[in-house]
């Protein structure tokens, strides 16, 4: 056997798997993780399951919610039991850790998949995220400003060189702001209005603590990015190669801004690059991350395919080099 079959057969004998539930969409991730930190996939999934559907009205997760992501966790329960897995790490956000019935969902999960979920906060949240995304950006950027628009809540993390990063997550997401403000189709300009001035709001209280220079690089995660990425560009089939360090500038996605916003959900359904299930919400996103940027005074976004899932497999290797025994972690 070549000493790279060596090296490829020792790297398969220690997975570990990463699962994100989150408030639009559940992520899986089993991939193996290099003594240097890169993080390298075997199977990647990804559903779109509205779990925090009326979370934002009613603080509850409906049972109907709750089945379809239980539905999929058991399927990728029996998925996973053809591979040696070393750690799992199953973790929730905004959708979670503000329903009311949190408890009752978390039992169901583990009786139907003996998954054991750490529900994460917001700051939990960003590092993890933050991590994620380091893993996936190229060693001479150095100081940069990340950006996850999810379904519940937006993350930013701030990260320079020999500093302590910044961390801050607010409660403006696609899910959240669609169901508070998005509702006609399409969308009408007051209502845009009021979910604009929200967020401009938010973006202000914390703009402080996320000051850049002009060596800072804005990146970008999660869903709405990436399809904003994918939708520019026309793509019938998403590559992740093609969208990982993707350039949006300001004036593309202010572009699709209004195009997005004046369609109908029928016509978006149509567009070469949108995901099914986001013909609603990747108005919201895209709305999100115009105000953002203007805000912050960014004219560019590079796009990054690694995000929370990365974040949480590069954690969960790191507690088996720390402890040294199979397990899953809550």
């Amino acid at each position: 056997m070549s000493l790279d079959e060596t090296e490829q057969t020792r790297m398969r004998e220690r997975l570990v798997v990463g699962i994100d539930i989150g408030t639009l969409t559940c992520r899986l991730l089993v991939a193996t993780v290099t003594s240097n930190g890169e993080i390298i996939p075997v199977q990647t999934d990804r559903r779109i399951l509205r779990l925090g559907e009326g979370v934002d009205k009613s603080k509850r997760l409906t049972l109907s919610a709750m089945a379809r992501v239980i539905e999929t966790l058991r399927a990728w329960r029996n998925d996973l039991a053809r591979y040696p897995v070393v750690a799992t790490m199953v973790v929730a956000t905004s959708a979670v850790r503000e329903a009311e019935n949190q408890h009752e969902f978390l039992e169901l999960v583990r009786k139907a998949t003996d998954f054991e979920i750490e529900v994460l906060t917001g700051a939990k949240e960003a590092e993890y995220t933050l991590r994620g995304i380091r893993a996936g950006l190229p060693v001479e950027v150095k100081q940069f400003i990340g950006l996850d628009i999810g379904g519940g809540s937006t993350e930013f993390m701030r990260a320079c060189d020999h500093e302590r990063p910044s961390l801050c997550s607010i409660d403006v997401g696609v899910v959240r702001m669609t169901e508070r403000f998005l509702q006609s189709d399409p969308p009408t300009k007051a209502a845009i209005g009021q979910l604009e001035h929200l967020v401009r709001k938010e973006v202000e209280r914390i703009g402080g603590d996320f000051c850049w220079t002009p060596e800072t690089t804005l990146v970008g995660t999660a869903g709405t990015i990436t399809t904003l990425a994918a939708l520019v560009q026309r793509l019938t089939d998403y590559d992740p190669s093609k969208i990982h360090s993707f350039v949006l500038d300001l004036a593309t996605v202010r572009e699709w801004d209004q195009r997005l916003r004046t369609s109908t959900r029928s016509s978006r359904r149509a567009l070469p690059g949108l995901e099914a299930g986001r013909e609603d919400v990747i108005v919201t996103g895209t709305i999100l991350l115009r105000v953002i940027m203007e805000q912050l005074g960014f004219d560019r976004c590079v796009v990054s395919e690694y995000g929370l899932r990365e974040g949480i497999v590069w954690e969960a290797a790191r507690r088996v080099r720390e402890n040294g025994e199979q397990q899953e972690f809550t």
